[in-house]
């Protein structure tokens, strides 16, 4: 059964702080050990030879190739968008990735690097990774991004507000962020690992998807823990009925943790069995990890060649 859905007639006003309270603190509680024991079990899944090397590509595809340091150097990000065309010098058949995300003052320099490659310059604002800041500073942050060329905005929530309960200012807060956004894809990120329970995840979920996102994103890869699989199958959950009561379809990027090719397979697992094959693709589905191209890259030649490659032959991000 789909969950409840707050919708808004064209020109309605938003919901006021009592509404949402009482429609996010309606929906159905989260059973926490099902939903454990669940991605448990999809994580055993085995996947044939043929599959794997499609399930490799998938990934690739799905990469949100990121440096977010405040060492982060101009040539860095050139490095980095050269490596988000070619992931594998050595061979071109290699998907490129979804998109590269930088700091908002590195967002021209991946913009010229990335010009007519296919691949999308996201960009962290809104006073990433803490959210604590004044909203006029958060918009700032995001116009400044927008004006140099951000295709997509990576924002955080206030998890303080989140949490103690002002879902008003919350929601106010990416309505505004996503108004400011213009063309730009707005991913909104709950920092899961700070919001302590799966209840929590599913609000917070809902709570964006209402107020405009486009992604729904599990963490700023700072905080640990950081994407889980529980954590992630319920906001596949969310996405998935969000669709089935309002016809908008929003994506999922679990972000921070995720390593080798294992874990990205079995969160393409996750994503067909939970949300559906509808979600199997860039456009509805990121991986956000720093470290899990290269072993990607290595899996696939080893699919290729028979052998590993040594761990020097990729470039470290």
């Amino acid at each position: 059964m789909p969950e409840p859905t707050l919708t808004l007639a064209p020109g309605e006003s938003p919901p006021t702080a009592r509404e949402l309270r009482a429609f996010l603190h309606g929906l159905p509680g989260v059973d926490q050990v099902g939903a454990e024991e669940r991605a448990a079990r999809l994580s055993t899944r085995s996947i044939k030879t043929s599959a794997k090397a499609e399930a490799i590509d998938l990934a690739i595809a799905m990469v949100d190739l990121t440096t977010l340091e405040g060492a982060d150097t101009a040539g860095k990000v050139r490095a980095l968008c050269a490596k988000a065309v070619r992931p594998d010098p050595g061979d071109a058949e290699v998907p490129k990735v979804a998109a590269v995300c930088v700091y908002p003052d590195l967002v021209g320099v991946a913009v010229e690097a990335l010009r007519g490659s296919g691949v999308g310059v996201a960009s962290v604002a809104t006073s990433f990774p803490s959210g604590r800041a004044p909203l006029e500073a958060r918009l700032a942050d995001t116009r400044a991004a927008v004006a140099a060329g951000a295709s997509e905005i990576d924002m955080v929530i206030d998890r303080g507000a989140f949490l103690a309960g002002d879902y008003g200012k919350v929601f106010g807060e990416i309505a505004a962020v996503k108004q400011v956004c213009g063309g730009a894809h707005l991913k909104v990120i709950f920092e899961t690992g700070e919001l302590v329970t799966l209840d929590n995840v599913r609000r917070a979920s809902w709570l964006a998807m209402r107020a405009g996102a486009d992604f729904i994103k599990t963490s700023t890869g700072k905080v640990s823990p950081a994407a889980t699989l529980p954590v992630t199958l319920v906001m596949l959950e969310a996405v998935r009925d969000f669709r089935a009561a309002t016809g908008r379809q929003v994506g999922v990027k679990p972000a921070g943790g995720i390593r080798t090719t294992k874990d990205a397979v079995r969160y393409l697992v996750l994503v067909k069995e939970v949300a559906g094959p509808d979600w199997l693709t860039p456009e509805w589905f990121r991986l956000g990890a720093s470290s899990l191209l290269n072993d990607l890259l290595m899996q696939r030649r080893k699919l290729a060649t028979g052998v590993y490659s040594g761990p020097d032959y990729f470039t470290l991000d």
